[in-house]
Order: C-alpha cells, then sequence, then structure tokens
C-alpha cells in the first residue's frame, strides 16, 4: 500500500527580540511563484504595534552591543555569512521561486550577500581607525573625535535585491554597536525571514536585528514619529515614503537618510559598501585631554 503525505509548507513569521512571533493583528499576506501564479506561502502583515515591539527589542538590546568589543562583533558577522553560506541552497529556492530570477541569478545575489558579510565584518574594528581624528587646538590638551553608534536605526530594504539589500543596509548599521529595525521588502520577503534565521543561530544577540514584513505606507509614519528610534535608513526607492519619513522624523529630528541606488546591478558594485555610509548611523564624541608637564 503507497502512502501519500503533503508537504510541510513554511511558516514565514516576523522576528522580534530573538523570537519568531506571529504579527499581534493576524493579518497575512500572500507570496506567489513569480512564473506560474501559484500560491507559495502566508507571511505575516505587521501592525503598527508588532513596531513598537520591535522597537522596545531593539532599544532592550542596545546597550550591551554596543559595548561589545569590536572583534566579537567582526566574529558574529562572520558566523553570520557562513551560516548563510551553508543554507545556499534553500535561499536559491526561495529566490528563484518568489522572484522569476534564474538559479545564476540568483546565486550570484546569495554569494554576495555572503560576501558582503564577510565585508561588513572586516570593517568592525576598522572604521573607528579610518573616521577617528586628533584634532588641532590652541590649548594645552590633546582633542580626540570617535565615532558612537546613535542608538535604534529603522531600516526600509530595497524591493530587489531583496536579501543582498537587506543584508547590505542591516550589516553596515549594526557593525557600529547600533540595533536594527527592518522592514523586508514588501514584494519579495520570503529571504528576508529566512536570513532571520542565520541571524538567529550566528550568536547575534537577541533584539539586535528585528524584521518585519508587511506594507511600507502603513508602518512608515510610526517608524519616522517614534520617539525611541534615533535614525532612519531608507532604501526602498519610493519617494513617497521617504517624504513620509523626512515628514515624520521632524518630531524629534531623527537623521533620515536615502540608501537607495539607481539600479539593481549597483547593489552588487563598490557603490554599495563604500564605508562612508557607515558614518549615517554614527555620532561623533569629542574628548578633551589635558597634556601632562
Amino acid at each position: 500500500m503507497s502512502r501519500q503525505r503533503l508537504n510541510v509548507l513554511k511558516t514565514y513569521k516576523l522576528y522580534i527580540g530573538g523570537k519568531f512571533p506571529r504579527t499581534e493583528s493576524g493579518r497575512t499576506m500572500t507570496a506567489v511563484d513569480a512564473t506560474t501564479g501559484t500560491h507559495l506561502a502566508h507571511y505575516c502583515h505587521a501592525s503598527r504595534k508588532d513596531l513598537r515591539d520591535a522597537v522596545v527589542a531593539a532599544r532592550s538590546a542596545f546597550p550591551s552591543w554596543r559595548n561589545s568589543t569590536a572583534y566579537l562583533k567582526g566574529q558574529i558577522l562572520y558566523r553570520a555569512a557562513e551560516m548563510l553560506e551553508s543554507r545556499s541552497e534553500s535561499f536559491l529556492q526561495e529566490i528563484t521561486s518568489s522572484t522569476g530570477k534564474t538559479k545564476k541569478e540568483a546565486n550570484l545575489e546569495v554569494e554576495a550577500a555572503v560576501d558582503r558579510l564577510i565585508y561588513y565584518a572586516g570593517w568592525t574594528d576598522k572604521y573607528s581607525q579610518v573616521f577617528s581624528s586628533v584634532n588641532p587646538v590652541s590649548s594645552s590638551h590633546f582633542n580626540f573625535s570617535t565615532p558612537d553608534p546613535t542608538g535604534v536605526v529603522g531600516i526600509f530594504a530595497p524591493d530587489t535585491p531583496s536579501l543582498l539589500g537587506l543584508v547590505t543596509l542591516t550589516a553596515q548599521t549594526i557593525l557600529s554597536g547600533n540595533a536594527a529595525v527592518v522592514l523586508a521588502s514588501e514584494t519579495e520577503p520570503l529571504s528576508a525571514i529566512s536570513l532571520a534565521e542565520v541571524f538567529a543561530t550566528s550568536d547575534l544577540p537577541s533584539g539586535v536585528v528585528n524584521i518585519l514584513t508587511g506594507q511600507r505606507a502603513e508602518l512608515a509614519p510610526w517608524l519616522a514619529s517614534h520617539m525611541d528610534v534615533n535614525a532612519i535608513l531608507d532604501g526602498s526607492g519610493d519617494d513617497g515614503i521617504f517624504k513620509t519619513l523626512q515628514s515624520g522624523a521632524g518630531d524629534n529630528l531623527k537623521r533620515v537618510h536615502s540608501h537607495t541606488l539607481e539600479s539593481t546591478d549597483d547593489w552588487f558594485s563598490e557603490i554599495a559598501t563604500d564605508p562612508y555610509r557607515i558614518l549615517d548611523t554614527v555620532e561623533f564624541k569629542t574628548a578633551w585631554h589635558p597634556i601632562g608637564v
């Protein structure tokens, strides 16, 4: 007697505080096969409450992550690269089915995402050396300026390349000690939650990265006006969303930077890895020290 069984379809949830909760609203969105139009999966439609929970988790994680050594941060990002590469086949499947890209194109994106994590792992113990300065002053003091993480950063990932764009913006943000609340691609979100599973198994402390799926237009006003979010990076490429973020950020004068690139190919190039982009989520602190006689 032959035995039949149903495939166990993956349930795509949110990633908040190191856990994978369902949205409190109970709403879902549907991902379909880009080629056939058939159903692939449901994923969560995050609410304002989910966003607030993610910010609370990020704020709680920030002090410890900020004070972690550069060596530890680099090791964790490198471990994330290892985990992503070890699961590359599942990412290839998700990208090809949900975006319609060829296997070759998907493989290029996954490999670029792995390389991007390693690239930023290498910057954890170098960005402070590169961007710090000893400033000339006309008194008997040493004057030092050093970069310091700004706090909780909201990130809007691009729709495509959905995996590489999210990895780039997230890694460049957390390498300096920031915590992040990330809204994944609105049209190609499946690989984002799978990336959350990579972070969850990479020794990254709970709450340092929180990933939501949903609609930008719904969440952008609340993220922009949230008084416990210190900065926002917008890679969505949506002018309307960027204006909403700028308008809402005026309530607490948080910085808002556009990290949108002109073309998909730019995300694979050195344009996306400009180290000066790291400075968009850091603040410079200056210390004075008297010169001994």
